[in-house]
């Protein structure tokens, strides 16, 4: 896979261009804009191989990634160099299925549901980036409001995996010992997470929240 070609961009573009070209890619390819899975993630793959520097450029000016980053890599090679790969669920779809979210097959039957991309899937995180912002990159509109660390609109349930959160925010102690983390402060710090996104209803978040931008 040529990740340059995949954006298409010239192999000396710079970080502006490389980001710019991805984001327009990345939208025609969504799912929900009658673009595919497989070319969704190919994209992702393709910023992410450019972005850790895991391309070759040959002579001719051809390139070729050298990440296992090809869409028919297994979920057991595990994410490319310096990303993560989140699972996440959509904490509002729970109760249409009868689930729970503390159920341990809850991402497994998720997996087998049927939902909507939005809904339910994985994506690909930078270790320097939030999940709030991964999310985004990916045209996914997560809740939020402040995005500092004072309020509970992006709050989010850890299942698997770990982050890093900064340690200003609003969220007392016995909620981050249950799994509570708000995704516009958190950085991966493990290869796999698994996280429940849209929890801001959850019982003691309500009172935490701000009047949103978004919902």
């Amino acid at each position: 896979m040529d990740p340059f070609d995949v954006l298409g961009v010239e192999t000396d573009a710079n970080e502006s261009d490389v980001s710019r070209a991805y984001r327009e890619r990345v939208k025609e390819a969504h799912p929900d804009q009658g673009g595919s899975r497989e070319a969704f993630m190919r994209i992702q793959q393709a910023y992410a191989a450019i972005r850790n520097g895991n391309v070759e450029v040959a002579e001719d000016g051809s390139a070729e990634s050298t990440a296992a980053t090809e869409p028919t890599a297994t979920h057991d090679q595990g994410p490319p160099p310096g990303t993560a790969r989140m699972e996440y669920l959509d904490f509002e779809v729970l109760s249409d299925h009868g689930w729970e979210i503390d159920d341990d097959d809850l991402f497994e039957a998720a997996s087998n549901a049927d939902l909507e991309p939005g809904e339910y899937g994985r994506l690909l995180v930078d270790r320097e980036e939030t999940l709030l912002e991964a999310a985004e990159r990916c045209g996914f509109a997560w809740p939020y409001a402040c995005r500092g660390g004072a309020c509970a609109n992006c709050a989010v349930l850890l299942r698997e995996g770990e982050v890093e959160m900064a340690d200003s925010h609003v969220l007392p102690e016995g909620m981050v010992e249950e799994g509570i983390r708000l995704s516009c402060l958190c950085r991966p710090r493990s290869d796999e997470l698994q996280v429940v996104y849209n929890v801001k209803h959850l019982p003691g978040l309500d009172e935490l929240r701000l009047p949103s931008q978004r919902f």
